[in-house]
């Protein structure tokens, strides 16, 4: 057991340090999961950073944002931080925004209050309550605080820890967005904000913070103090996670996975560390890759190669990755179709797909807001590509009134003469085009650089999260931006399945598609 300096001047000494009071192991004790026998009861242990914790610590900058695995401890080294700060320095304002008030409640009890409350009897005393409530700890001795909530927006926050924020952004959009205007702008430039989550699909604030952050630190230019600094933690950095690789068969396939993030991260994975990757993915997991990739990631990148649970194309976009089928498509001289959704909320997508021997291949990608048709006719011709169907939703065959009386089609056919127009026929039931949708993944090929934006809408379309139930509704969710994307892709695979895609191959004249050359493009 580690005892607190006995001479007087000596622990005056070791307080002032904040590096000791963190580092020694005799001010703070967290509770951990016990192991073995006991792996149903709580341990107390006295604190001391692990290497993932203390990495943190001497990259510490005034905004920072953590990309991590499972069961690191950084939600407990934060708390312990903020708790620190508070009890040695005056007038200050420490808190911790937490997804919903179970983890609010968790959060305080567990890791705030139980660190208070276990500080050495004569430490602890020095540190008196003003205010003891559920949430908060204000101290009388200098007018800091330490508070849990799922919103902070009023006053100065000078040390604020947004805790998983990736499950917000997922499941809480609105909460999301109030942490971005509310909660963030509360952290003065001369504070500490800590921005920590595991991934949670390609899109939302988190996702757009991370390639930001991820950029700038690819970019190797110096922060200002407003930029966030990146970290990541993957899993095989982590000393525990292994186990003994006598125990657990691997497959080739996954050796070849570990070989190339060695290569990918400059790394060693050894066999002890390989066993447990395996070990955890089959047990906790099934032996779902993306859940590993999601929970697990070995790089940033891989992190975000799934969304959630929610996600209606989620094993899909995993499936396509596995098999290469989002890869560099070059264009050929081929006719290019188009598949349209037109968006109630004045939204439009649109894909460009060439069909190869029967190959289905998408070269490009483009949406917009809040413009009218001519808008994306000058998108077509700046593309300069012969075009040889667009293929129209449903109610693009419908006359509107403020529209001159003329339906979608037929504004089209007048900005494009001579160009085919054709109207996909609704389903009667949306999870019958999804089904389509799936089915037809399976076998096409998509540019990832010009299909960039919409393989994010493909992997973000999603359903709705019902708060009162805690669970996803069988309804899409319109608020994140991915449907009009993921709708028009769904119009070429109800089209592919009417055979309506390959009678368009047909129809176009002056082009031999079983004798154009096929070019080696998937190396």
């Amino acid at each position: 057991m580690v005892q607190l300096p006995g001479d007087a001047e000596e622990l005056a000494r070791c307080l002032a340090d904040p590096e000791w009071r963190l580092f020694s192991g005799c001010l703070y004790k967290i509770m951990i999961k016990g192991d073995g026998d006991d792996a149903d009861e709580a341990q107390v242990m006295p604190f001391r950073p692990n290497r993932a914790q203390r990495r943190f610590i001497r990259r510490l900058w005034h905004r920072n944002l953590i990309l991590k695995a499972r069961q690191l401890g950084f939600t407990t080294l934060i708390c312990l931080m903020w708790l620190d700060h508070a009890l040695f320095n005056a007038n200050q304002r420490c808190g911790i925004i937490a997804q919903d008030l179970e983890a609010v409640a968790t959060i305080f009890r567990d890791k705030v209050r139980f660190a208070y409350d276990n500080l050495p009897e004569e430490i602890r005393q020095r540190f008196p309550l003003k205010r003891d409530s559920n949430v908060e700890l204000l101290f009388s001795h200098n007018n800091s605080s330490v508070r849990v909530a799922t919103s902070m927006r009023s006053g100065t926050i000078h040390r604020l820890h947004v805790s998983e924020f990736g499950k917000i952004c997922a499941k809480y959009p609105q909460k999301a967005q109030e942490v971005m205007t509310g909660s963030i702008p509360a952290v003065p430039t001369n504070g500490i904000l800590v921005i920590e989550s595991t991934a949670e699909g390609r899109e939302g604030e988190f996702f757009a913070m991370v390639e930001q952050a991820k950029g700038k630190f690819l970019s190797r230019l110096p922060l200002t103090v407003r930029d966030y600094r990146f970290h990541f933690y993957a899993w095989w950095q982590e000393p525990k996670y292994r186990l003994p690789a006598a125990e657990v068969p691997i497959t080739r396939d996954e050796h070849e996975y570990f070989d190339k993030i060695e290569g990918e991260m400059e790394c060693r994975i050894d066999p002890d560390q390989r066993a447990w990757y395996v070990a955890t993915k089959r047990a906790d997991f099934s032996g779902k890759e993306e859940r590993m990739w999601q929970e697990y990631p070995s790089t940033p990148d891989e992190a975000f190669q799934i969304s959630t649970e929610g996600n209606y194309y989620a094993k899909d976009m995993v499936a396509l990755r596995k098999r290469g089928g989002i890869t560099r498509v070059p264009v050929l001289d081929l006719p290019v179709n188009t598949f349209w959704d037109i968006g109630n909320a004045d939204g439009c997508a649109l894909w460009f797909h060439q069909i190869l021997r029967g190959e289905d291949r998408f070269i490009g990608y483009y949406e917009e807001h809040g413009e009218d048709l001519r808008h994306y006719v000058k998108h077509l011709q700046s593309r300069g590509w012969v075009f040889g169907t667009h293929f129209l939703p449903h109610d693009a065959d419908h006359k509107r009134l403020g529209d001159y009386n003329r339906s979608v089609k037929e504004q089209l056919q007048a900005l494009l003469p001579g160009q085919r127009f054709v109207i996909v026929p609704r389903v009667t039931e949306l999870i019958t085009g999804i089904y389509a949708t799936r089915k037809h993944l399976k076998g096409c090929y998509i540019d990832a650089e010009g299909c960039k934006d919409g393989i994010v809408r493909l992997e973000g379309y999603r359903k709705k999260f019902n708060r009162a139930d805690n669970r996803f509704i069988d309804e899409p969710d319109k608020s994140n931006g991915c449907s009009e994307g993921a709708d028009s892709m769904r119009q070429w695979a109800q089209a592919k399945e009417l055979g309506m895609v390959d009678e368009a191959a047909g129809v176009a004249s002056g082009y031999s598609y079983n004798e154009a050359p096929a070019p080696d493009w998937r190396m």
